[in-house]
């Protein structure tokens, strides 16, 4: 089950009480104080973890807290400071504080991390010569967990364009393929390897079709699975297979892109006309370039391969290009 979003609570440790305490012996009979701090709570710590993949856990456990400090003691002992508690999550997960909204952090790459909570401070102690108070109590609050994946490029289309075949010919990806529409219900992710070196990594995106942007199908559920993405690769039925009309498939799927996000609608797109091993495409063909002349179109069989290494030689030409540039 791939889970994008989670709502938990977390908590991190209180501060250990101050401990208060009187030293006496035979040579001080009046006593002095010797009471220790107590330890700081431990944090609660959000990190990436590449191994993780979906934050379908915290769909079963939904509070976390932090371990408490320790108590002073005696003896100008301190409390020890309570563990840490560091919970994983996949790169790209964006965690926000539940009331009011906000963008605690965006985490993008393995390793980066974030204090979410911080633990509370221990208590004094009465060795100073002052009164021994309590610990403080540590942060807590209710955070969201919302994860985007991390692909340089995303599959769209509409339901039965090919777009599972495609990305399971490119890559090792294996999606459930079959004639009925919302056969992907999660996006898949794919490593296309171009040659030794040269690489990229593709998601296809499930459920969009018109009105995407306002809910119908799984689309406002996915579609922001494609905002990190480089560049997009549209899946167009060539042969309108299902009676669809190609032109009027790819103006309105790119109208629910922008309808989402302007920026979506931004984004450099490979327009890769599928089907075209049907007989039936080659009128459509001739149709579409007629629709859109200006427009760089690649006619593929993801069935059989055919005109498939032209597309995905440009698509990584493009995202080496965007990449070398962030980079600069």
């Amino acid at each position: 089950m791939f889970i994008d979003e989670a709502r938990i609570f977390i908590k991190a440790g209180n501060g250990g009480d101050g401990c208060s305490s009187i030293y006496r012996d035979r040579f001080n009979r009046v006593g002095s104080p010797d009471g220790g701090f107590g330890g700081n709570g431990g944090d609660v710590v959000i990190e990436v973890d590449r191994n993780v993949q979906t934050l379908l856990d915290f769909q079963y456990r939904q509070h976390h807290e932090a371990e408490r400090g320790y108590h002073g003691s005696s003896n100008h002992k301190k409390g020890a400071r309570g563990s840490d508690l560091v919970i994983k999550v996949p790169p790209g997960t964006i965690v926000k504080d539940s009331d009011t909204g906000l963008i605690i952090r965006d985490l993008t790459r393995a390793g980066d991390r974030v204090i979410a909570a911080r633990g509370g401070h221990g208590g004094r102690g009465n060795s100073r010569n002052h009164e021994a108070t309590e610990g403080v109590q540590g942060e807590e609050k209710t955070i969201v967990l919302e994860l985007k994946l991390l692909a340089d490029a995303g599959i769209i289309g509409y339901p039965n364009a090919g777009k599972s075949t495609l990305i399971s010919r490119i890559s090792s990806a294996h999606p459930k393929i079959a004639s009925y529409p919302f056969t992907t219900k999660e996006p898949v992710l794919g490593v296309v390897k171009i040659h030794e070196d040269a690489a990229f990594v593709v998601a296809e995106i499930p459920g969009l079709i018109e009105g995407a942007h306002e809910g119908r199908g799984l689309g406002d559920k996915f579609l922001k699975h494609i905002e990190r993405t480089k560049v997009l690769i549209h899946v167009v039925d060539i042969a309108a297979f299902e009676g669809r009309d190609p032109v009027q498939d790819y103006r309105k799927l790119n109208f629910e892109l922008k309808a989402y996000s302007k920026e979506l609608s931004k984004k450099a797109q490979f327009i890769a006309l599928n089907k075209i091993d049907i007989p039936e495409s080659e009128a459509r063909l001739r149709k579409f370039r007629k629709a859109y002349p200006k427009k760089k179109v690649y006619p593929i069989s993801a069935v059989t391969g055919k005109g498939v290494k032209e597309l995905l030689e440009a698509v990584y030409k493009k995202v080496w290009s965007m990449k070398s540039h962030e980079e600069d």
